[in-house]
């Protein structure tokens, strides 16, 4: 029991109240007190001393509490500057952590808020190295904690999201629809990757919607419009393979789909001919919610309900 007592002591030992650690060295001195049995002294204001006819309990109660007091209170002061000691000397244990809590805290609480300001403000510009810059915010971050206004790792990578130019718009978007789970260095090694296939002039990042449970794989892609390939009149030659029972989207007719409708692939030579652009990629728009995730195919548009109980009919299609 003395030897760890001796050991927590020492945390009080190593850095001595200063006027700016204000927090750390408090948070350090409930650690020993509470080891102690004695953090009651600085919570609890003096009691009044026990009457002659008083019960021998109260006042060895009494006299318990005057004890630590005074071993309290000489601990406090042999950990503080020379200055601090002749300002609290004179006090006793509960009247130091009162006074100190009046002058401190106030310190404390502006500078949460200039951190807080500067953390929120924080914004990184085009070409600017993003280690250097997401350091910079963990530095912040970590301040904050020290100063008693933890963010929790949720709330501090949106803030790190958020500040980065719009070059990263991809990674961000990713980041969010696949819900991803990093922690803030993690995050910080995934933003060099990035960064460093950016400059090497790679291809672009393509919107991936994450894939559902079952056989098939479906990629959208939002990149490539207006610049598909044509083989002649190869290109708008019917092709086989429809469905018997199946009915064609565009022409209402048994024995093929849209993509082989002689109709559909008329209309897209008038149109060429015209100086129409006709592009056969479909271009998906995703609007996601906070409850789940639709995972679209090419002959959807855009879902606007959140939940298909919300729909007032609907169907499921053959396998």
């Amino acid at each position: 029991m003395a030897n760890n007592t001796i050991s927590l002591r020492s945390l009080l030992e190593k850095e001595k109240l200063n006027g700016i650690n204000f927090l750390d060295w408090f948070r350090n001195l409930k650690i020993v007190l509470k080891q102690e049995r004695k953090e009651y002294v600085i919570e609890e204001a003096i009691p009044n001393e026990p009457g002659p006819n008083a019960p021998r309990t109260d006042k060895d109660k009494f006299k318990k509490h005057m004890d630590d007091m005074l071993d309290v209170g000489c601990l406090m002061l042999a950990t503080m500057t020379p200055e601090l000691q002749k300002q609290h000397e004179d006090m006793v244990a509960y009247e130091m952590i009162q006074n100190l809590k009046e002058i401190y805290e106030g310190q404390a609480r502006q500078e949460r808020y200039e951190t807080s300001k500067a953390l929120f403000q924080c914004k990184m510009s085009e070409g600017s190295p993003v280690g250097a810059h997401v350091i910079k915010m963990m530095g912040y971050i970590q301040t904050l904690e020290k100063l008693g206004f933890a963010l929790n790792d949720e709330l501090a990578i949106d803030v790190v999201l958020q500040s980065l130019p719009d070059s990263f718009n991809q990674l961000v978007l990713n980041f969010n629809m696949n819900e991803i789970n990093k922690t803030l260095p993690q995050l910080l090694g995934m933003l060099r990757t990035a960064e460093g296939n950016m400059k090497k002039g790679g291809s672009k990042s393509v919107l991936m919607v994450r894939e559902a449970k079952g056989k098939g794989k479906k990629v959208a892609k939002s990149k490539g419009i207006g610049k598909t390939k044509s083989k002649g009149k190869e290109a708008l030659k019917p092709k086989g393979g429809g469905s018997k029972d199946g009915k064609c989207f565009h022409c209402g007719k048994p024995g093929h789909w849209k993509r082989n409708c002689p109709v559909y692939l008329e209309e897209v030579k008038k149109a060429k001919a015209v100086g129409a652009s006709v592009s056969c990629i479909y271009v998906i728009d995703v609007n996601m919610s906070t409850s789940s995730s639709w995972v679209l195919d090419t002959g959807c548009g855009s879902h606007i309900c959140t939940s298909v109980q919300g729909l007032h009919m609907r169907r499921n299609l053959a396998k």
